[in-house]
């Protein structure tokens, strides 16, 4: 069967098909959960956790308020099934759309696996047998998965991922946590605060370590008050024993064993670009990930752009985030409805987020980073503390730091941990991606006293007094010593 185009993916990419797309024969494929990783089994439900694990926390923390507050109970069926009843309908009413070709009526949905045999020429796999599609356009959009750690024993053993972890039939009294990133430290922090006894289990000696060191080493320091924390673990085994997982390992030069009732893997997602046969259609793959240009067109192993072969997402994108793939589903849309007035993707201000326990918003350069490149910097560092919603809230951890340039104040990086960190980041993602200074921002708006923005104003005012201020003890190294030494100690001694 011959198609306009063949789209491999159902996630952003489902989202290019439209009625500028009604003259394309158009093949859509879908081998998983129709919809991607972020409708499933990744951003939307585990944040509609998230949600429910703040308000348990905050039941039990209303002595500090001088509240008569507990929680009395967890149902975990009624969670799981209250934020399930509304995602799996959205999947299933998604894959209904496209089948009913509502939009689209020379759209055919497969449901299988694909592979490529030629440069434009794919096969499917599916329940009913094997189809071949030959397209004049493809984009690759399949996402992510699991990565599973090379550890001995552990494909022996029932485990869980941050798929099915979420749709576990109960929970368990405890639970191992192997991982150190973004998944880890949000499922950690959620089961943690719905009464589960975890234990989040790193190989490095702090979680979150591609964060601004400052961030990584406060967030390190607080995980450990609301769940226990093992740094420099090298897992070398898991078993279960008499009904218990056992994960094996090295602390410290010592032989240790780590004992749950289940073990959630969370170390990281690797790209699907291993399992579709791309070295038969001339595709380069580097890193794991699909090789790219800045029209998203695929390129071969010369670093030339294939004709007519699009990517996007998970399975190209170093970033892994859902806003940078629909940003990108934008660019491929545009650039396959306009061969000849094609558009770049705009990558230079990348904001994230992670909704652990504190919640952490960050975008642009870390300070190391910043260093790396000889940049002459100067840095803002405020805490929540000392600003009027600080003190409403008791909160004695968080902080904003920013990195500008010390000449332009342009704006290098941004890095907040504490409550709506990801929703304050957004202020700074705007400046730095309409090329807005720190002189511009600061004192060209009003901001509101006591609302949180201001912990976001006072970090501004002092990259402008550090911009401005001449002689010894001015540059990077004393803010550096300050972030390190001052909020650590702030981590380490600050109420909770």
């Amino acid at each position: 069967m011959h198609y306009n185009l063949v789209i491999i993916g159902s996630g952003s990419a489902n989202s290019i098909p439209g009625p500028e797309f009604a003259n394309h024969k158009i093949a859509l494929i879908e081998e998983g959960t129709f919809g991607g990783t972020c409708l499933n089994v990744g951003c939307i439900p585990t944040k509609m956790f998230v949600h429910t694990a703040d308000l348990a926390r905050q039941a039990t923390d209303g002595a500090r308020f001088g509240l008569d507050t507990s929680l009395n109970g967890v149902d975990w069926p009624a969670i799981r099934d209250r934020i399930f009843g509304r995602i799996d309908p959205i999947s299933d009413s998604g894959e209904d759309y496209r089948e009913s070709h509502r939009d689209n009526a020379n759209l055919d949905l497969y449901r299988g696996h694909a592979t490529f045999v030629g440069p434009k020429e794919i096969e499917v796999s599916t329940a009913e047998g094997t189809a071949t599609l030959t397209a004049d356009r493809i984009v690759i959009a399949t996402g992510s998965r699991t990565a599973i750690p090379n550890v001995a024993g552990i494909h022996d053993v029932e485990i869980f991922n941050n798929a099915s972890v979420m749709r576990l039939d109960k929970l368990p009294e405890s639970l191992l946590v192997l991982g150190s990133g973004y998944i880890a430290a949000e499922l950690a922090s959620v089961f943690a605060a719905l009464g589960v006894d975890v234990t989040i289990v790193a190989r490095s000696g702090a979680l979150l370590r591609s964060q601004d060191a400052d961030i990584s080493r406060v967030y390190t320091e607080l995980a450990s008050d609301s769940h226990a924390v093992e740094l420099d673990y090298n897992s070398t085994k898991v078993e279960r024993i008499d009904g218990k997982i056992h994960l094996f390992g090295v602390q410290d030069g010592r032989e240790r064993t780590l004992v749950a009732d289940e073990l959630l893997v969370a170390t990281g997602r690797i790209p699907n670009a291993d399992q579709m046969g791309l070295a038969r259609a001339g595709v380069s793959v580097k890193a794991g990930r699909v090789c790219a240009d800045k029209y998203q067109r695929v390129l071969n192993d010369d670093g030339e752009p294939i004709d007519g072969i699009f990517t996007l997402g998970d399975v190209s994108s170093p970033y892994m985030l859902k806003h940078i793939a629909n940003h990108e589903a934008r660019v491929v849309r545009h650039n396959l409805l306009n061969p000849n007035d094609m558009i770049e993707v705009d990558h230079r201000a990348v904001p994230a987020a992670i909704f652990g326990h504190p919640q952490i918003g960050t975008v642009g350069m870390t300070q190391r980073a910043a260093a790396e490149a000889g940049i002459d910097m100067v840095i803002g560092v405020q805490k929540y503390a000392d600003i009027a919603y600080g003190w409403a809230m008791e909160d004695t951890t968080g902080f904003v730091k920013i990195i500008a340039d010390r000449q332009t104040t342009a704006i290098l990086g941004c890095h907040i941990i504490g409550p709506q960190a990801p929703t304050l980041i957004q202020l700074i993602v705007q400046a730095m991606a309409t090329g807005q200074t720190v002189r511009d921002i600061v004192r060209a708006q009003h901001w509101i006293p006591p609302a949180m923005p201001e912990v976001i104003e006072n970090a501004l005012l002092q990259v402008i007094e550090a911009s401005e201020a001449t002689g010894e003890g001015n540059g990077p190294a004393a803010a550096e010593n300050l972030t390190e030494a001052d909020l650590a100690e702030d981590a380490r001694t600050g109420a909770n």
